[in-house]
């Protein structure tokens, strides 16, 4: 059998991408303290919310019947609860849960009454949950992760599937992201250039194939600004580096202090923001 049709193959070929820098870049962004700092510079910009692409995401699943009144569903990752809200708008009941208090303070603060009896918030990591346990197996008509560092394993996606009696839909970034600032500290700290490849959802998406599921897939270009204080902007880099980097915590600060300080104005920074995602929605039944 040829081997791009073969389910060990992509697991496979997912473990060995350990060794890459997109490995190491998914490390430092995998932490609730990065996410915690993180959280305060999110959904600040007009572009920003609308690159979220919430209204063709409510499409894709209507296409596919995953939308309807009195569904099921589970998200994870939920962040600031945009698109947990826009479902329960739409009539689902949503068990949105995430490892970052900083996001789950936003989105409980945006949070009307109205909708908060229909999501159930939960502060919650994806990697020690027992579905098991929480009786989450073939629950929900759809689980939902997307640009989520909880389904960046293929363990972690399979336990994803089993929580789905009907369908799921991931997003993540299918090309390099062009991101300035990382890129330059990088090279700083770490002493090369930054490699950082796709991230894991191309091998979801192939992993998929192989099984006999065959996702819709949509790949869309964000691109935004955002304009961050330098004193926050720093606190972000140390949660990410700290994680990645073994080189002491002090040695950290001065080389990313400086940094900053070169290229901020009046101490804001304005940080790019650009890539291509891929949104990919499929049944967890094999056609095939």
């Amino acid at each position: 059998m040829d081997p791009i049709f073969n389910q060990a193959f992509w697991i496979n070929e997912w473990e060995k991408d350990k060794s890459s820098d997109t490995y190491a870049v998914h490390k430092g962004f995998s932490t609730s303290e990065y996410w915690d700092k993180a959280s305060a510079t999110y959904d600040k910009t007009k572009k920003e919310v609308q690159d979220r692409r919430l209204e063709k995401t409510l499409d894709m699943l209507r296409q596919k019947g995953f939308l309807f009144e009195g569904m099921n569903v589970l998200e994870i990752g939920c962040g600031t609860g945009l698109l947990a809200m826009a479902l329960a708008k739409n009539g689902a009941r949503v068990t949105a849960l995430d490892f970052s208090s900083g996001m789950l303070d936003q989105f409980q603060r945006r949070l009307s009454q109205e909708l908060a009896e229909r999501i159930t918030i939960l502060s919650e990591d994806w990697h020690r949950i027992d579905i098991q346990k929480k009786g989450w197996k073939k629950k929900f008509d759809l689980v939902i992760a997307f640009m989520s560092p909880g389904v960046a394993s293929a363990d972690s996606f399979f336990k994803m599937m089993e929580c789905s009696k009907n369908g799921c839909a991931i997003r993540g970034w299918a090309a390099r992201r062009q991101n300035p600032i990382l890129t330059d500290l990088w090279e700083k700290i770490m002493g090369s250039t930054l490699d950082d490849k796709p991230q894991s959802v191309l091998f979801k998406i192939n992993l998929l194939f192989s099984m006999g599921l065959f996702p819709d897939i949509v790949f869309d270009t964000v691109e935004w600004d955002q304009k961050i204080g330098l004193d926050l902007e720093f606190d972000n880099q140390m949660a990410f580096f700290s994680k990645v980097s073994d080189k002491p915590a002090p040695v950290l600060e001065k080389i990313i202090r400086e940094y900053l300080e070169s290229i901020s104005s009046q101490g804001v920074i304005t940080k790019k923001q650009k890539g291509l995602t891929a949104t990919a929605v499929f049944s967890v039944h094999p056609l095939i």
